[in-house]
């Protein structure tokens, strides 16, 4: 590492590495710094046994020529080098609720239809349902790539109504409005807080055509490594920051843990909120800011059990299956840790295209970082027989329940390993194993809303804590950031060319 930089980028989460991608292909001289010996954030996947496995981008939507990932792909790179596998048309994800499965379909008229089959007398509702959500993902700008005309993003309608409420004005049929819900594990929804634009957006993005990612999401990572280095950026891993240094009206540079010292005209963190303000002793961060940023709730993090099938001995689920032991969807944030899990998403891997059976698989239920705090302070492999009795009569449990919806799966599993919110903290450096980073609130729309300019000039913010979370809202998000260099409707202008 040597030189003064334009901009430092701390963090090589996906916000981080499309930052890093939009502005040293502007020219800017840029450098990530990254604090794991692996870029990619929730980007990164491990290999155990010859099988690779994704920790946290799963699958993803809008992939179809012209829809808007698709678009954005494009100016980054994507479309050529990352293999898709499509999931199923009629059915790319399952809620089976209280016993009961419904297929969410892609494409507007195919998921109406396949609805409506489950609830006839309520077509007209799932019909009111799909308009309201087009309607609001329409009315987004940077959402469909439109040249914004003021700084309103999102009407403020959508901001401040629940998704249960939104939902629950579009149908009186208790059963559909939690299958409508029954995506909540995307974002970790909370009820009577977070905001419908959340819901309304991710749902538009899956329903217009949803994908696997062959292979494992850390080739996302890899790609855009390479193309920032092409552009002449420079990409530093095992590389932690220890603090920000500040003058008396900017940011000057960031000292590392080994005592290096880098400077920069600017600076980017792709690290939580929370994080990146500990790490700032400098009067411009005055307390009330400090103190409204340290307040925010965190969404719950959650417990992973990544299997290994035995070969040839599963046939490939080209869906995700989101379980509901009981009626109510919205029941997993409270759980109790004696009934738990009652809530889980499992999803196939994909390895190639047109698979006939799953090498791997992975099985997500949310957990409170309450249940491992008295691990808190310990390292990866260094924590203890009674953290791995933990783990394993969780993961039993997880399979139990499993075995309920699939007779037969756990005399498949040839091996699994597990994951804990201490895992996700450790490698996301997200506050608490957070899933999704800060809980938006509709009833503290304002405080709950991170900005990507902090009180500091010259220091940004990217990542799933701006705009929203997801490979589309991160992705959105890091236009935003970009746009304090670049001007916004100058970088929209960049995804038409």
């Amino acid at each position: 590492m040597q030189g003064k930089y334009d901009i430092i980028i701390v963090g090589s989460g996906l916000g981080g590495l499309v930052c890093g991608y939009i502005l040293s292909k502007k020219g800017f001289k840029v450098a990530i710094v990254e604090k794991n010996a692996q870029i990619g954030g929730c980007l990164q996947s491990f290999r155990r046994k010859g099988v690779n496995f994704d920790t946290g981008m799963h699958y993803i939507g809008s992939m179809d020529e012209g829809q808007i990932l698709y678009r954005f792909w494009k100016y980054l790179g994507l479309t050529e080098t990352i293999p898709l596998q499509r999931l199923n048309n009629d059915g790319f994800d399952i809620i089976s609720l209280n016993g009961t499965q419904y297929n969410i379909a892609s494409g507007y008229d195919n998921f109406i239809q396949s609805l409506s089959q489950k609830f006839p007398n309520n077509e007209d509702d799932i019909k009111n349902y799909v308009k309201r959500v087009q309607d609001i993902a329409d009315a987004s700008p940077l959402y469909n790539l439109k040249k914004i005309q003021n700084n309103v993003f999102l009407e403020p309608d959508y901001i401040k109504t629940s998704i249960n409420d939104f939902i629950a004005s579009t149908t009186q049929n208790p059963v559909l409005q939690n299958v409508l819900a029954g995506n909540l594990p995307l974002y970790a929804g909370v009820k009577d807080k977070t905001p419908t634009y959340i819901h309304a957006l991710i749902t538009n993005f899956y329903i217009q055509s949803a994908f696997r990612i062959i292979g494992g999401s850390n080739q996302i990572a890899d790609s855009l490594a390479n193309s920032i280095k092409h552009f002449g950026g420079e990409i530093f891993t095992n590389a932690e920051v220890d603090k920000f240094i500040c003058d008396s009206e900017k940011a000057t540079a960031v000292i590392l843990t080994n005592g290096e010292r880098l400077e920069a005209k600017s600076f980017i963190s792709n690290v939580h909120p929370q994080v990146t303000i500990s790490k700032i002793d400098s009067p411009m961060i005055r307390k009330a800011y400090r103190t409204r940023i340290n307040s925010l709730q965190n969404t719950i993090s959650n417990f992973t059990v990544y299997i290994k099938f035995k070969p040839n001995t599963t046939p490939y689920l080209n869906y995700n299956y989101y379980y509901y032991k009981n009626a109510d969807v919205w029941a997993g944030n409270d759980y109790n840790p004696e009934k738990w899990p009652e809530q889980f998403l499992f999803m196939h891997q994909c390895k190639e295209k047109d698979q006939k059976f799953a090498e791997s698989a992975e099985l997500i239920a949310y957990m409170n970082y309450a249940e491992v705090k008295q691990w808190e302070g310990t390292t990866v492999g260094h924590r203890g027989e009674d953290y791995e009795l933990f783990k394993k009569q969780k993961a039993e449990r997880m399979l139990q329940e499993l075995e309920l919806s699939f007779p037969g799966i756990q005399n498949c599993i040839e091996t699994y390993y597990t994951s804990t919110p201490l895992t996700y903290e450790n490698y996301t450096k997200t506050k608490d194993g957070s899933m999704y980073g800060i809980i938006r609130d509709k009833n503290f729309p304002t405080q709950t809303l991170v900005s990507q300019r902090t009180k500091i000039p010259n220091l940004f913010m990217t990542g799933q804590n701006i705009n929203s979370h997801g490979i589309l809202g991160v992705t959105i998000g890091s236009v935003i950031t970009c746009a304090e260099f670049l001007g916004l409707n100058e970088v929209i202008q960049e995804f038409y060319e």
